[in-house]
């Protein structure tokens, strides 16, 4: 998967430093109590999808790009699920990284899933009932984007 141009531009200048980054997340919910989710490349590991914002980007707006580009599927984001500073990171090249991470809730418009780039070797929907091993903090993602409670979660107890 491409590293973005301005990560590299950056790169250039500060090396393997800490760079502080926006991810976003999106929890992709269909009608028939599904969640889209993709097979990464990098790791083999199912998640949820996502991405960085690059810059002059709007997150929803890069979100619905990032989904459309890693799934084909094109969605409408419904609204913030939440804003967490992740830990930091070390990929495998020492590029250390932080990401503030904003996780939307989105609904699919149009479009079947498949792998639409290099980022993914799979992509599928999963019943709510029966997802594969995620994450702690995607669990929560959907579990989140779930809850009859609109107000985005802006701290971890």
């Amino acid at each position: 998967m491409a590293t973005p141009k301005f990560i590299l531009d950056l790169r250039e200048k500060i090396g393997h430093d800490l760079l502080w980054l926006t991810g976003i997340t999106g929890v992709v919910l269909n009608d028939a109590d599904q969640v889209l989710l993709v097979r990464r490349a990098d790791d083999g590991r199912w998640s949820l999808v996502a991405g960085i914002l690059e810059p002059g980007e709007q997150p929803a707006v890069a979100l619905v790009r990032e989904i459309e580009e890693e799934t084909a599927v094109v969605v409408e984001v419904e609204r913030l699920v939440s804003m967490e500073a992740l830990p930091p990171s070390t990929y495998p090249n020492g590029d250390e990284v932080q990401f503030l991470d904003l996780c939307f809730r989105c609904r699919p418009l149009h479009g079947e899933p498949r792998v639409n780039d290099d980022e993914s070797l799979e992509v599928a929907w999963f019943p709510l009932s029966d997802l594969p091993p995620l994450s702690t903090r995607e669990q929560e993602s959907i579990t989140n984007a779930l809850s009859p409670d609109p107000t985005p979660l802006f701290t971890r107890p």
